[in-house]
């Protein structure tokens, strides 16, 4: 039967460590802008679950809201006065913008150095985006050894899927095609569609890393069809609470590292 990696539990343990270093400063907190374009009811949550893991770790969150009617410039305008203001640490757009925005312009506007996500093509190396620190641990929480292994990476974001791959050759796996998919070591999905990924494209005792969410029908559902694949998965992120909840806990870790040199600079 297939064993869940608790990513909540993680999450804890990095959350636990940040408001340790934010308390241990006794006075200055970190602080994260928020920029929420438009009405879409994920976003609306996703963010209101930010500024409250935020209030949890020590991280002052400043929410700038505009309608989905607002200009790109605007948006703009806004980014390029949090790029400016000193007491903003980082930086966070809610993706998806509604699709009339050239979401790649605007994510390069933000300052690379206070750009949260890791969104930035110029972003410094001390800022991971959350979702791929989110992987790599994923397989440090199993103890897996990436000598001799291999990946598959299914995505639709050119950013996600390029960054990942780098993340994962980086640690020695070799990436495999998706056609060769039944023949990975590691399987990670993030198609944002559900139940999408059935066992018949994988290989017996994979490591399955599920990092797309849909809202069907009130429900949160992966990309990976759980009950599909559970008898022959070896290690499988739960949707919801996988991925999700460390990447709030990375982004967190990005705040706390951007401030941090801040503070050395000072």
């Amino acid at each position: 039967m297939v064993k869940k990696i608790d990513g909540r539990a993680i999450a804890e343990r990095i959350k636990d460590n940040i408001a340790k270093e934010i308390f241990d400063f006794h006075g200055p907190r970190p602080n994260l802008a928020i920029i929420l374009v438009g009405e879409r009811e994920d976003s609306k949550l996703y963010v209101s679950l930010k500024e409250r893991e935020g209030k949890k770790v020590g991280v002052d969150t400043h929410l700038y809201r505009l309608e989905e009617t607002t200009s790109e410039q605007e948006i703009l305008d806004t980014i390029n006065f949090l790029n400016n203001d000193p007491l903003i640490d980082g930086i966070l757009l809610q993706l998806p913008l509604p699709a009339k925005f050239d979401t790649d312009k605007i994510i390069r506007a933000i300052k690379s150095d206070k750009d949260v996500d890791g969104f930035h093509p110029e972003h410094p190396d001390f800022i991971v985006s959350p979702v791929i620190a989110a992987v790599a641990a994923c397989l440090e929480e199993i103890s897996f050894i990436s000598a001799n292994k291999t990946v598959c990476v299914f995505y639709n974001s050119k950013v996600f899927g390029e960054g990942v791959k780098k993340m994962l050759e980086n640690k020695g796996l070799e990436v495999l095609p998706p056609e060769k998919s039944d023949e990975a070591d590691v399987l990670v999905s993030a198609l944002g569609l559900p139940h999408s990924i059935k066992k018949e494209i994988i290989k017996k005792g994979v490591v399955m890393i599920d990092i797309g969410t849909t809202k069907v029908e009130g429900k949160v559902l992966g990309d990976i069809d759980y009950e599909d694949v559970k008898d022959k998965a070896e290690y499988i992120t739960p949707v919801p609470g996988g991925i999700g909840p460390m990447t709030i806990a990375f982004l967190f870790q990005n705040v706390l590292e951007i401030f941090k040199r801040k503070q050395n600079d000072q």
